[in-house]
């Protein structure tokens, strides 16, 4: 049988060979996918449809009978089909012609249905078949591989019933790219519409040594998110080997030949003997990859992250690379790819823009990672003059950015001898990329696999301010004021013609000279560090030892403290002038520096100098006055002493609470320092601090002054202590040592809902999907407190400032010193005592003192309308009808024009707005259209 299948197409065809070979060179492929089954099945199909005089009961006959022309169609697409479908391992290519036969009636007469199981003839009129539609040339050798694998060798596998799978397939066709290879081509003349078919490489993530890729192929990662091959950028015609996304061809991140462009489509990819990587067009070398040792046995793959890799097979495919493309950045930093700084020898890693979209030669912009004296920042670079820089790494991430670093844009930076890096983690399920444009912007991306397309995270520079030293020396940039420059407080400009012309380059001097000898102080300014110019690092002082180092010597001018992720601690000191000083942004809200002046420029030291120079006389007064008195006070105090420790003992047990030591508190805090205030209300300041076992805490510490007395703090402690839920800030314990009342908190290092939402740049952090999950987790919270808790609760005091995010932006309600517990029979209560954020209360409780749960829901609605909108409820007047934010969205509900309402940052990741149901939002005020009665409970909403 083999022997007659094999004459029935020596015959007459090898004459065929060399003139179609000759004519034509076989210069054309396409990689066969799935699209391309269908589109080659309606080509033959359209072929045979007409050759029959457009008689599609001849064609469906055809099939039936088993006729010659059945058994070409048949024959052909069991080949097509079967390479196709072997990459499916739960599909028997023997059992699968019947959906072969569905298939070609589906691409050609959508009306035809199955005539019935179809015989198929070994082999027989493939040939014939490809001639007679396209004038093909196929070679013996390749009918032969094709007969052995889709019968013979199949035949065997079910004999032993197994099913043919990847490897199989791959060991048994030998598939090659080589030009007009005769064991796997078809090829076809320029004029043909599939000028060639190629049959598709098994495992096309994958390329050994003895095989090519040519203009027109390409490798595909697993998961089909980066494929490898030739193409033209923009409106070039020149030809380059890069890497690119499959679902978005424009966006290009890698080139190898990026300087030296191939002028047409002759371009091979090869793999060496030794394994190196060369790009070659004809006899000339292109491009090359540098490879240090020889494998004998290279492998070349494209992983799902992008980087394309060589490694030795001897040794096992691992991830010991020989070779990879990630050591030779271009213009984005993709997940997983580091940026080094290379203390020894070896080589830095950064990146390099294009020179324009239609060149990706080498630009003028690099962005890098720079390690100087023990502070790590990154920079961009115009040639050899700074344009940007992000400020220095603080513990966790790199300051003066746009946004809170958070998962999962937390970048991992690693110090060792012999280098310095920094990479984002790799996550398969979010694909990200951080580009380097030609005029030097770097822009963070997100891909919405939904719609293809690329949602914008930030950009640097996000304004003017973040140009290098924007206002000069001495000069502080703030981007909310007019003009933007200022010189800092003790200095004037240089030039006051040129501040007034609006260049600031000359920056700012000092209105009068320090002077060591009488000594000089330090004030405390907001703001970014400076740029790392002349410094000075110790990792190991405190903060008031570093002002100890400073005043040491005439030439420091400022000091900070560099870490301040995990604490304060550590010294960085600056001498000669203050370069590059901006407002800091949110995520370096706590960053302070300590500026070097005069003691003439100090207020509060000319208040200390005038106290030293009051009359001796008064102060000997004063010193007998004191210790008349001195007797009676000590009475009084030993005896308060007393009554206050036995108040602390009751007030401990009736709260059922860990106690903590006032010392405890105190050293974890820094002794309450400045430093370390994270936030401030009515109730009194709020501090950030870590305990001995390095847990962070929140410190809230009520003043004096507070408008929440001993009642408000005994009632917040008691409820939080019964009540546990994902959603509620865990309270770890109290202090009242002292006259002191404090609440210690789990730390939220993401802060408040607030600094998210009300933020230009860490807004657009928050997309809809993680919006919505917000939404739900403080729903959950109040579900708890209404209706799940052993204590029916309302919180009366629900605003976005009483939310706080997580590390991983889980929303928590906090502050629960106004809240009630109720019956579980009582609807409504009444109070006198109205307290509260206006903006957030319902009107029955604002007016008349009425509240349920049903005062919780209406403040979840405006907080769930600052979330959609962005917009804060207070102070929110529209511009053209005056109305508040309430308002507004019940008028544009009312239109069906409530899209307008959302957040424009939302626009790429909102799904529908019709997701979030009328009945859901609960955020129209019952003043307008609603009544108490219509207001829903919290578990009708989260149903």
């Amino acid at each position: 049988m083999r022997r007659r299948w094999h004459s029935q197409y020596r015959q007459g065809h090898r004459r065929h060979l060399s003139r179609w070979s000759h004519k034509f060179g076989c210069d054309f492929r396409v990689v066969l996918g799935k699209e391309g089954v269908l589109e080659l099945v309606k080509a033959f199909m359209k072929s045979y449809y007409n050759r029959l005089g457009g008689d599609a009961n001849s064609v469906a006959s055809g099939y039936n009978t088993g006729t010659t022309l059945g058994a070409e169609i048949i024959s052909t697409f069991v080949l097509v089909y079967t390479v196709f479908s072997a990459t499916d391992p739960k599909r028997s290519a023997r059992d699968s012609h019947e959906d072969v036969v569905k298939l070609i009636f589906k691409a050609s007469h959508g009306d035809l249905k199955d005539r019935g199981r179809v015989r198929i003839r070994e082999g027989g009129g493939v040939h014939g078949l490809l001639e007679l539609v396209y004038g093909v040339e196929v070679t013996v050798d390749l009918m032969e591989d094709v007969h052995r694998v889709l019968f013979i060798e199949y035949e065997e596998l079910e004999r032993r019933g197994e099913e043919p799978n990847r490897a199989t397939l791959q060991k048994n066709m030998s598939v090659r790219t080589n030009l007009c290879d005769r064991k796997v081509e078809l090829c076809f003349p320029e004029a043909a519409k599939w000028q060639t078919i190629l049959l598709e490489q098994i495992g096309s993530d994958t390329l050994s040594a003895n095989q090519t890729i040519r203009d027109g192929q390409t490798l595909v990662s697993e998961g089909q998110i980066f494929e490898l091959g030739f193409f033209s950028p923009g409106r070039s015609k020149d030809r380059f080997l890069g890497i690119w996304y499959k679902p978005t061809p424009e966006i290009v991140v890698w080139v190898a030949n990026r300087n030296q462009p191939i002028k047409d489509s002759e371009g091979i990819l090869t793999i060496s003997r030794n394994g190196t990587l060369v790009l070659s067009r004809g006899q000339r070398i292109i491009w090359s990859s540098n490879l240090s040792t020889v494998a004998s046995s290279p492998v070349m793959r494209l992983l799902q992250t992008g980087n394309l890799v060589l490694v030795d097979k001897t040794n096992g495919i691992s991830d010991n690379y020989i070779w990879q493309s990630f050591d030779y950045p271009c213009d984005t930093r993709l997940p997983g790819m580091q940026m080094v700084d290379n203390l020894g020898d070896g080589q830095d890693k950064y990146l390099q823009s294009w020179r324009n979209s239609d060149d990706p030669s080498l630009g003028d912009f690099t962005n890098r990672i720079e390690y100087r004296g023990g502070i790590v920042q990154m920079v961009v670079y115009n040639a050899s003059i700074k344009r940007g820089r992000s400020g220095p790494w603080t513990g966790h991430y790199f300051s003066n950015l746009p946004f809170t670093p958070t998962i999962p844009f937390k970048p991992n930076l690693v110090i060792n001898k012999d280098m310095i890096s920094v990479s984002d983690a790799f996550n398969s399920s979010l694909i990200t990329r951080l580009t380097l444009d030609k005029s030097g912007s770097l822009h963070r991306y997100t891909m919405d696999e939904s719609k293809n397309g690329w949602n914008l995270v930030h950009s640097i520079p996000r304004d003017s301010c973040d140009n290098y030293a924007q206002c000069g020396p001495n000069g502080i940039c703030k981007i909310s004021k007019v003009p933007i420059c200022e010189c800092l407080k003790g200095f004037a400009p240089r030039s006051q013609q040129d501040w007034d012309l609006q260049d600031w380059s000359g920056g700012c001097i000092r209105t009068r000279p320090l002077n060591c000898q009488n000594g000089d102080g330090f004030v405390k300014v907001g703001t970014n560090f400076p740029d790392m110019l002349q410094f000075q690092l110790n990792t190991s002082m405190s903060l008031n030892e570093c002002q100890s180092q400073c005043s040491k010597s005439c030439s420091c001018t400022a000091y900070a403290t560099p870490f301040i992720s995990d604490g304060v601690s550590g010294c960085l000191m600056w001498f000669g002038d203050l370069i590059d000083i901006r407002e800091p942004p949110g995520a370096d809200s706590n960053i302070n520096i300590y500026i070097r002046l005069p003691v003439s420029e100090l207020e509060s030291v000319n208040d200390l100098d005038k106290k030293t120079k009051r009359p001796t006389k008064l102060i000997f007064i004063l010193t007998a006055v004191g210790v008349l008195i001195s007797g009676l006070i000590l009475g009084g105090i030993l005896l308060k002493i007393r009554l206050t420790r036995q108040g602390e003992e009751r007030k401990t047990k009736d709260l059922e609470l860990p106690s903590f030591d006032l010392a405890t508190v105190a050293a974890a805090t820094d002794n309450f320092s400045s430093e370390n205030m994270i936030g401030e209300g009515g109730f009194g300041p709020v501090y950030w601090g870590s305990l001995s076992d390095g847990q962070g805490i929140a410190v809230k510490r009520l003043s004096k002054t507070s408008r929440q007395g001993s009642e408000e703090f005994k009632n917040e402690v008691m409820l939080i202590a019964k009540l546990q839920h994902r959603n509620l800030v865990r309270l770890l314990g109290c202090c009242t040592k002292e006259e002191e009342m404090m609440l210690i908190y789990e730390y939220m290092q993401n802060k408040s809902l607030d600094n998210f939402i009300f933020d230009q740049y860490k807004r657009t952090i928050l997309s809809w999907p993680k919006r919505f999950d917000i939404i739900m987790g403080i729903a959950r919270g109040l579900l708890y407190l209404h209706h799940d808790s052993r204590l029916k609760i309302i919180h009366r005091d629900l605003k976005t400032s009483n939310i706080l995010l997580d590390e991983y932006l889980n929303p928590k309600i906090s502050d629960f010193g106004l809240a009630r517990i109720v019956e579980g029979c009582q609807n409504i209560s009444r109070t006198k005592r109205v307290i509260g954020t206006y903006g957030y209360m319902a009107p029955e409780y604002a007016f008349d003192g009425k509240f349920s749960v049903k005062s919780d829901v209406y403040s979840m609605g405006v907080v769930l309308l600052e979330i959609v909108s962005g917009k804060k409820n207070r102070g929110f007047r529209h511009r053209d009808n005056s109305d508040s934010l309430l308002g507004h969205a019940w008028l544009l509900w009312k239109e069906d024009k409530d899209m307008e309402l959302m957040d424009e940052c939302l626009k790429y990741s909102f799904v529908e707005w019709q997701e979030v149901r009328r009945e859901q939002i609960c955020l129209i005020p019952n003043n307008l259209d609603f009544s108490w009665e219509g207001v829903p409970v919290m578990k009708k909403l989260v149903k």
